[in-house]
C-alpha cells in the first residue's frame, strides 16, 4: 500500500503537511532523521505511517504514560494493531503484549525508555524492528527545557540495532539542543525542521504585581470566558493548590497537578480535563507533554518560565484546534532572583546552562519587538512580518528611535575584545565600568572602553538584542553565550546605516500602575465589556449616521472596559473623552456600565486618576484660546515651541476629547474649497479615522498636513 493510501485510509487525510512526506519517505529508505515540528503539527504521522507500511514493529520510545495511552487507543479506533508496555501494565497483560509482539501481531509498540532498555537483550531481540522513534526527544539533551537522565542511555540503538532507521521526534528546540540530539542519538541524517509560528496564539506578558492581583485578573479572565478550558503554570507545587484553590472558592471547577500527587489522582485529572469535567487545571511542569486536548483556550504563566523552549511548548497547548489561544504570562525580578537561587548548589555547568536559558526569557520579556519574531529567532526561524497583530508589543506599538551611534560602539566593542564575552561583559565595558573581570583582562586598558558612557545606559540591552535579531551580531550558546561579529556586523561597521529600534518595557519591583496615555495594553481590559461597548457605540453611530470612531475611539473603550466610569464626572477621566463628548454620548455608556458591574459583582478601581498634569491642562487652554483668537497656527506652534506636526497633536487631542474647535480660518487661506470638500466626505464615508488609510484612499495631490486638518475639522463638527 502506498503511503498516501495509509493516510487516506487508516486516518482519513487527503494530503500531507508541511515536511510529513518528506520525512516518512526518508525513514522508509532506512535512513535516520531528526524531526521538529511545533505542538499539534502532525509528528506522529511521521512515524505511524512507515511502521504501518514496513514489515516488523515499530518500537515507539515515550516518556509518558498518558501519551502512550491515547495513541494507543487513537491507533487502534483506526484499525491498526498497537500496545505499550510501561510501569502501569500488569504481569498478565504484558504477557499477552510480549506474545503478540513476538508473533509479529503488532505494528506499533509503546515503551517508557526504562522499559526500552530492560527488554532490549529479550523482547527486542527476538522480533523484527522495523524503526525507532524517540519522541520528546529534547529529553535526552541537558540543554533542553525537560531533561530526562533516562533518556541519555538511548544512543546504544544504533549500536544493538544496526541497520534499523532511528527517528527522533520534538518540539521546537535551539540549535544547541538539536546538535546534542543529533550527537547523543548518533543520528546520520537529515533533520526536518518546520515552522513553529502559531500565527493563532496571541502572546503577553504582564507586570506580576501582587498575589492577589494576579488572582483577580485570572479570576475576571476567567469569568469572561465561561466554559473556555485553560492551563495556569506554577513553578511551586504550593501555587498550584493555592490558585486552584482561589479559583474553587469563586465557583471555577479547578484542579491542582503536580508531581507530588499520587500517579491515579494525575491520570485521573488528566482525563477529566480532556472530557471538559475541569475547566482549568494549574500545574507544574509535570502536566502538559502528551496532553492531546486540542481546545485549550488559554494558557497562562503564573509564573515566569525557565526557557523560552518550556514557554514555546507549554503555550503551544492551546488553540491546537487552530483556533484562538490566549497566552499570558507574568513577569517579575523577584522569580528571575528565585530561579536564579534555585541554581545555586548545582555543578557549575549546569548553573551557566540555566542563566543562558533564563536570561532569553528575560530577554523575551523585557523587549519592545514584536513577540513572535523574537520567539521565532530563538529557534532559528526568521519572521519576516512587520507586525503580527497579535502580541502585546504589535498591537500598542513602542515609538522607535535611531541607535546607529550605539551600534558601532557595540559592534566595535565586540571586535575589541576578539569576540569572546557574553553581553553583560561587552555593557560594562561600553559604560565604562572597570569591574574586576574587565580589569583583569585590562580591556580597561583598550581605545574602545567606555566609548558609550555619555549615552543612556538603557540603550544598551535593547541593542544587543536587536542587533542580534538583525544579524549583525550572533550568540555562541554552545560558549556560554558568546557574542561573535557576523558578516554583516563586519560590514556595518564599514558603511553604517540608520538603525532604527524601541526601547526594552522596564518593570520595575516599585512600579505603580496609572492610568495609560495610550491603549491600555489589555492589562486590565474586560474584553466582555469591551464588546459590549463597541455593539452601542456602533448602535449610537448608526443612529447619527456617523463612522463609529467618531463616538468614541477605541482607546476610550478599552479605558471604560478598565476602569468602570459610572457618571459623566469619571467619565472624563477616560482618555478621549471632554466634557462635550460626555455630555453628549456619555449618558448610555455609563448606563451599560453600571448595570454590567451590578450584573457581574464587579470591584471597581478605587478611584479614577486624571491623566492630565498641570502643566498639560495649560498647554491646552492657550492652544484652545489662541484658535478662539484665530492665531496663524504655524505662528502659534513656533511661539510653543512646537513642531507643526507636534501642535497638530495637542489639537487632535482636544478634539477627539470632545471640545468642538473651529480651525476654518486657516484651512480656508491654505487650501480650494474642492480638496476641503474630498477629504471631509472621505472621512464622512470612512469606517476608520486612521490616517495612512486616508492617505492611501486619497489622492497623492493631498499631503500629510491637509489630511489632518480636515480631520480637526470634520471631528470637531461631526463629533463635538
Amino acid at each position: 500500500m502506498q503511503i498516501i493510501d495509509i493516510l487516506k485510509n487508516y486516518f482519513g487525510y487527503d494530503s500531507f503537511r508541511s515536511n510529513q512526506e518528506a520525512i516518512i519517505q526518508e525513514i522508509m529508505q532506512g535512513k535516520d532523521c531528526l524531526v521538529l515540528m511545533p505542538t499539534g503539527g502532525g509528528k506522529s504521522l511521521c512515524y505511524q505511517i512507515p511502521a504501518i507500511a514496513l514489515p516488523g514493529t515499530a518500537v515507539v520510545v515515550s516518556p509518558l504514560i498518558s501519551l502512550m495511552h491515547d495513541q494507543v487507543e487513537a491507533l487502534k479506533a483506526n484499525g491498526i494493531p498497537a500496545e505499550a508496555l510501561n510501569s502501569s501494565t500488569d504481569t498478565i497483560e504484558e504477557t499477552i503484549i510480549r506474545r503478540r509482539c513476538e508473533a509479529g501481531d503488532l505494528k506499533i509498540i509503546y515503551v517508557s525508555p526504562e522499559k526500552l532498555l530492560s527488554e532490549i537483550p529479550y523482547l527486542f531481540s527476538n522480533i523484527k524492528i522495523s524503526l525507532f522513534a524517540v519522541d520528546e526527544a529534547h529529553c535526552i539533551s541537558q540543554w533542553g527545557h525537560d531533561f530526562r537522565p533516562e533518556y541519555s542511555q538511548l544512543g546504544l540503538l544504533h549500536e544493538r540495532f544496526q541497520g534499523v532507521p532511528v527517528m527522533a521526534l520534538t518540539a521546537p528546540a535551539d540549535k544547541i539542543t538539536r546538535e546534542d540530539i543529533v550527537k547523543q542519538l548518533h543520528l546520520n541524517g537529515k533533520t526536518f525542521v518546520s515552522s513553529f509560528d502559531r500565527p493563532n496564539l496571541s502572546l503577553s506578558v504582564r507586570r506580576e504585581g501582587t498575589k492577589a492581583e494576579k488572582i483577580k485578573f485570572i479570576l475576571r479572565y476567567i469569568g469572561s470566558h465561561p466554559g473556555d478550558a485553560g492551563i495556569i503554570y506554577c513553578l511551586s507545587r504550593k501555587n498550584t493548590e493555592v490558585v486552584a484553590e482561589e479559583l474553587k472558592k469563586k465557583g471555577i471547577n479547578a484542579a491542582a497537578y503536580h508531581a507530588g500527587l499520587p500517579t491515579e489522582e494525575r491520570a485521573s485529572i488528566q482525563e477529566r480535563f480532556k472530557m471538559d469535567q475541569i475547566q482549568v487545571v494549574c500545574a507544574t511542569i509535570a502536566f502538559g507533554m502528551g496532553i492531546d486536548k486540542p481546545d485549550v483556550r488559554f494558557v497562562i504563566h503564573y509564573d515566569i518560565p525557565k526557557s523560552l523552549e518550556g514557554y514555546y511548548q507549554e503555550t503551544g497547548r492551546a488553540g491546537r484546534d487552530g483556533g484562538e489561544g490566549i497566552c499570558l504570562t507574568y513577569y517579575s525580578f523577584k522569580d528571575i532572583q528565585k530561579l536564579e537561587k534555585f541554581m545555586k548548589g548545582k555543578p557549575i555547568a549546569e548553573q551557566e546552562i540555566g542563566k543562558q536559558l533564563l536570561m532569553e526569557t528575560v530577554a523575551y520579556a523585557e523587549t519592545s519587538l514584536c513577540r513572535r519574531k523574537v520567539l521565532l529567532h530563538y529557534f532559528g526561524e526568521e519572521y519576516d512580518v512587520e507586525n503580527c497583530h497579535n502580541c502585546d508589543n504589535c498591537l500598542h506599538p513602542s515609538v522607535k528611535f535611531e541607535a546607529k551611534d550605539a551600534l558601532i560602539v557595540v559592534l566595535e566593542a565586540v571586535a575589541a575584545v576578539k569576540e569572546n564575552f557574553r553581553q553583560e561583559y561587552i555593557i560594562d565595558f561600553v559604560k565604562g565600568r572597570a569591574t574586576d573581570d574587565i580589569v583583569s583582562h585590562k580591556h580597561d586598558n583598550l581605545e574602545e572602553f567606555g566609548a558609550g558612557e555619555d549615552m543612556d545606559a538603557k540603550v544598551w540591552n535593547p541593542v544587543i538584542r536587536q542587533a542580534l535579531i538583525a544579524g549583525y551580531l550572533k550568540k555562541d550558546v554552545e560558549n556560554y553565550g558568546l557574542l561573535k561579529l557576523t558578516a554583516a556586523g563586519k560590514r556595518y561597521l564599514k558603511n553604517p546605516t540608520s538603525f532604527m529600534i524601541v526601547a526594552d518595557k522596564e518593570f520595575k519591583d516599585d512600579y505603580v500602575e496609572s492610568a495609560h496615555e495610550g491603549s491600555n495594553n489589555g492589562e486590565a481590559l474586560d474584553p466582555t465589556l469591551f464588546a459590549m461597548l463597541k455593539d452601542l457605540r456602533k448602535s449610537v453611530a448608526k443612529k447619527r449616521k456617523l463612522p463609529p470612531y467618531v463616538i468614541f475611539q477605541d482607546v476610550s473603550l478599552e479605558q471604560m472596559a478598565t476602569m468602570y466610569p459610572h457618571d459623566l464626572q469619571e467619565l472624563q477621566n477616560i482618555q478621549g473623552v471632554g466634557a462635550g463628548k460626555a455630555k453628549r454620548y456619555g449618558k448610555e455608556f455609563c448606563k451599560l456600565i453600571q448595570n454590567y458591574c451590578i450584573e457581574n459583582e464587579i470591584e471597581r478601581p478605587e478611584e479614577l486618576r486624571v491623566k492630565t498634569v498641570a502643566k498639560k491642562s495649560l498647554l491646552k487652554v492657550n492652544i484652545i484660546q489662541s484658535i478662539d483668537r484665530q492665531i496663524d497656527l504655524e505662528d502659534l506652534a513656533s511661539a510653543k515651541g512646537l513642531e507643526f506636526a507636534d501642535l497638530l497633536d495637542e489639537i487632535e487631542a482636544i478634539v477627539y476629547s470632545g471640545t468642538k474647535l473651529n480651525i476654518d480660518y486657516f484651512i480656508e487661506g491654505r487650501m480650494d474649497d474642492d480638496k476641503i470638500d474630498d477629504i471631509y466626505d472621505y472621512f464622512m464615508e470612512s469606517e476608520t479615522d486612521d490616517l495612512d488609510a486616508a492617505l492611501d484612499e486619497l489622492d497623492e495631490d493631498y499631503t500629510e498636513e491637509d489630511i489632518r486638518l480636515i480631520r480637526i475639522k470634520f471631528l470637531s463638527e461631526q463629533a463635538n
